[in-house]
């Protein structure tokens, strides 16, 4: 038999500078070198895409529930000086106003009518409404990552920011967050207004970190506060009024990268992801629901002094990102890197919490299908993953181990092959673990894994970019 020799080329991978959701998570924004574009979360699909010329964009940040967008120029071509935040109103298709500061614009977090520009070592609040005004101003530590959270429920008030030492957090209480205008029959019971801040609580620090903060995030209330230090291996949990930390969750017992973490909008569990290609959920509401692993030493604390790792609370369920190119050798990964070096590494993404209908209501002949909560994961090389949470209680943690588990990759039994529009399997198989030197396989718990219900590509793959 003859078999004739055939050439395999990858084909161009695809550059995203930024991704990002919007408050509610029903929108994403991605900034790709021809422009940028605004995508439905769920169902997947392209509203709005604006071609870009004359330069990159490095943050398109929408604001909550507006047609106005945030543009921050940067790359080695910036459309716009990284020292400008442009206003765009997309229903105008134009750009209406623009804030210039004396140095580079390092992070944005807004809310309806509130933006909250992150510099080196200070933060500015401005106010929009007809004008732009400016409300305040504070100064941190070297905030090089520009980290900021900002609090976006009705009624709300909490901005977050490194404080002047490191791993401090400063909390500030803007004004509070005016409440959507309703669509159609104003809701049964409204949202009822805080009890006004007294000059005690209206500025407060928390001491959360040895080292400097690297990831800040809130609820949608302003009630908790998540944190992690350089370090990778902790979230901590702060209750932004009284300023204790309520809980310590451990992602893992090697330094990462985090990337960033989630609340799920009714506060009930929190997830972390990092540059390990993991996403990890916890639980933080004990008795209700699957609860968080722990070490069988954890229950000793009470007789005998243990070290403080094992009475570490470990995520209940994960999900591991798939390599796409698992296929391609890593000397042409590196030369597909260095020729490109704006390329981003496969494992980062960014997640968000979404309500949807469950896998088994949508099929029933209710009238109103049930719908639970669910994450949407976005890769930087423009996968979308749409996951369910396990519903089983997890066992504990073997004695002394660090719980490492696997989660199922896209080609898994429980997942199903997710299939690229080329119609080939993708699958986690081959993706070389950081630093994690065990057998995920003989790891492996049943339950702890998140489902993929679906997955699917944008960017490039649906005519965009």
């Amino acid at each position: 038999m003859n078999l004739a020799r055939h050439s395999i080329s990858s084909t161009e991978p695809l550059v995203l500078y930024d991704v990002r959701f919007d408050a509610g998570c029903q929108i994403f924004t991605t900034s790709t070198p021809e422009g940028f574009a605004v995508y439905r979360a769920l169902p997947l699909d392209l509203l709005k895409k604006r071609e870009v010329s004359g330069g990159v964009l490095s943050s398109v940040v929408p604001m909550h529930c507006s047609s106005l967008l945030f543009l921050v120029g940067g790359g080695r071509d910036p459309r716009y000086p990284p020292n400008k935040v442009i206003f765009w109103n997309e229903a105008l298709g134009k750009e209406v106003a623009e804030l210039e500061f004396r140095e580079k614009v390092r992070g944005l977090a807004c809310r309806r009518g509130w933006l909250a520009v992150a510099l080196r070592r200070r933060v500015v609040a401005f106010e929009i409404g007809e004008s732009v005004k400016r409300y305040g101003e504070w100064d941190t530590y070297d905030n090089a990552r520009g980290v900021i959270a900002i609090a976006t429920g009705a009624y709300s008030t909490l901005l977050a920011a490194p404080a002047r030492q490191p791993g401090h957090v400063q909390l500030i209480h803007l004004p509070p967050c005016p409440p959507p205008v309703p669509i159609g029959p104003p809701p049964p019971v409204p949202a009822r207004p805080p009890p006004p801040l007294t000059a005690k609580s209206s500025h407060s620090v928390i001491v959360a970190h040895n080292t400097a903060i690297t990831t800040l995030a809130v609820t949608p209330s302003g009630k908790l506060l998540a944190t992690t230090s350089v370090r990778g291996t902790l979230v901590r949990v702060w209750d932004t009024t009284t300023g204790k930390q309520i809980r310590e969750l451990r992602r893992g017992s090697d330094q990462a990268e985090i990337y960033g973490v989630a609340f799920r909008p009714d506060e009930a569990e929190i997830c972390v992801w990092s540059d390990k290609g993991t996403i990890h959920v916890f639980s933080l509401v004990a008795g209700t629901g699957p609860s968080n692993r722990q070490s069988k030493l954890s229950s000793l604390t009470s007789f005998i002094p243990i070290p403080k790792y094992f009475e570490s609370e470990w995520s209940y369920a994960q999900f591991r990102i798939p390599t796409q190119s698992a296929h391609i050798s890593l000397t042409q990964q590196v030369a597909a890197r260095d020729a490109n070096p704006d390329l981003a590494e496969e494992e980062k993404c960014t997640v968000g919490w979404i309500e949807a209908p469950t896998p088994h209501s949508t099929s029933s002949p209710a009238p109103s299908p049930v719908t639970d909560y669910q994450l949407i994961a976005l890769t930087y090389t423009g996968g979308w993953y749409r996951l369910a949470l396990p519903n089983k209680k997890p066992s504990s943690v073997a004695s002394g181990s660090a719980a490492q588990t696997n989660v199922p990759s896209s080609g898994s039994a429980r997942s199903g092959r997710a299939r690229s529009p080329s119609g080939s399997s993708v699958t986690g198989t081959g993706r070389m673990d950081k630093g994690k030197g065990v057998s995920r396989d003989s790891d492996r718990k049943e339950g702890r894994d998140c489902t993929l219900l679906e997955f699917r590509r944008f960017g490039s793959w649906d005519g965009w970019g």
